[in-house]
């Protein structure tokens, strides 16, 4: 059955009452019918019937995706089926199509792909292959997830590097500078979020690996909030590696990610997480007088081994699928359109509420940072729980700040819900 995008906005109101098999066939074939076409970023009942087809509570303002953002229907589907595929026929294996489909999303080539388990994960495959030395120096931001903190911080423990922060700037012109500044002689890498978890700004990071690259730096991207979010040619930015994950703007099962390993720093890249498939398929253990090893594989296979979830990765392909069906470009638009609502609401309070988001066009999307003056950010977090509204506290660095992070299951009113709260904290 066909659906055209007037029959499925008719249709999706009752998308609820179905099992989620009738509901994943009905949703998804609407999507399909649609895909690749324009969809207006304000089109509220549009995006409203696109809410349907996640498993969010009805009463739950649910402005957290930052955290992780909640599946949908056909993701979760995907899962069970491939759950079912491996227990019931003891298929093993399988999960290595999901690099193609990775590699396909995020601009690279396949064997730039290895598959890991959370966005920290593929930082630390960066951090600890890096060839660094006592001394060198890595430039990281002071606005961290601890998951891109730590692997640098216990490196520095260990190994005696020296890390070394920014702020980064209102403008994408100033935080480029700001870098600039602290590089030196000692300085080996730069190890930056491509957008901060703390509020949500996008940091220039195809100028970053330029500048990194022209003074022989390595450039490690932390990459939670990349994939999902924004559009991404990997390629083009010319990082050395980016980590991410699928379980944030992607949609996909928790407990999925990937790390991109640019093809010709791979023999930089020292491999220590390996297994079947990590060599050329020549190690040897009964030579004599003791086993030979031999080279690694020719791809970021060599930086993951073991076996993986056929049901999880099949859902992160059924994710990349359901946002193709969509439309990335349309998603973005609608990220950023809700972004920009929010910072409107949020500034429309003036001195009252501090935003902590660049108003920037380029350096916004679907993350803001902001504080109510005269309210502790642990008290207002609570004020929203109270209204069943889920945002997230930011202590970080001693940040003390809070964050809300929209999606495509997001409309303007639960905005506006946030806005009445603030109001609320205000007076």
């Amino acid at each position: 059955m066909s659906f055209s995008r007037r029959n499925f906005l008719r249709s999706a109101s009752v998308l609820a009452a179905l099992s989620v098999a009738e509901m994943q066939s009905l949703a998804a074939s609407a999507q399909i019918a649609d895909a690749g076409k324009d969809v207006r970023n304000d089109d509220e009942e549009f995006w409203r019937n696109v809410r349907l087809m996640f498993p969010l509570s009805k009463d739950l303002t649910y402005l957290n995706n930052g955290t992780f953002g909640p599946s949908p229907y056909p993701v979760i589907e995907a899962v069970k089926a491939g759950m079912m595929e491996s227990d019931m026929n003891g298929q093993y294996g399988s999960w290595e199509n999901t690099v193609a489909k990775v590699a396909k999303f995020v601009r690279a080539n396949e064997n730039e792909i290895a598959l890991t388990h959370n966005v920290t994960e593929g930082i630390n495959i960066g951090c600890w292959g890096l060839p660094l030395q006592k001394g060198d120096e890595v430039i990281i931001t002071t606005h961290e997830h601890m998951g891109n903190a730590m692997p640098w911080m216990n490196r520095q423990k260990v190994h005696g590097i020296v890390v070394k922060t920014y702020t980064p700037a209102s403008t994408a012109d100033e935080t480029l500078n700001r870098i600039n500044s602290l590089i030196t002689k000692k300085t080996r890498a730069i190890a930056t979020p491509h957008i901060p978890c703390t509020q949500g700004q996008v940091l220039p990071a195809k100028e970053i690996c330029t500048l990194a690259r022209d003074k022989s730096i390595f450039s490690v991207i932390d990459g939670a909030h990349g994939p999902g979010m924004i559009p991404l040619d990997l390629h083009d930015m010319g990082c050395d590696t980016y980590a991410s994950c699928s379980h944030k703007w992607m949609l996909g099962p928790k407990g999925t990610g990937f790390l991109y390993v640019r093809k010709d720093f791979q023999n930089t890249l020292q491999s220590y997480t390996i297994g079947a498939g990590g060599d050329n398929g020549k190690w040897d253990l009964l030579s004599k007088p003791m086993a030979t090893t031999s080279d690694y594989v020719d791809s970021a296979h060599r930086y993951y081994g073991g076996t993986q979830s056929n049901g999880l990765y099949a859902g992160v392909v059924a994710a990349i699928d359901f946002i193709e069906t969509i439309g990335a470009n349309n998603i973005y638009e609608r990220i950023k359109f809700l972004g920009k609502y929010t910072q409107d609401g949020l500034l429309s309070f003036g001195d009252k509420v501090e935003l902590l988001t660049p108003t920037e066009e380029r350096s916004r999307a679907g993350v803001n940072g902001f504080r109510v003056k005269g309210i502790d950010f642990q008290k207002f977090y609570g004020m929203c729980s109270e209204k069943k509204m889920r945002i997230r506290a930011v202590p970080e660095n001693g940040l003390n700040s809070l964050r809300v992070s929209t999606h495509i299951y997001n409309n303007t009113h639960e905005v506006d819900l946030l806005m009445e709260i603030v109001k609320k904290a205000v007076s």
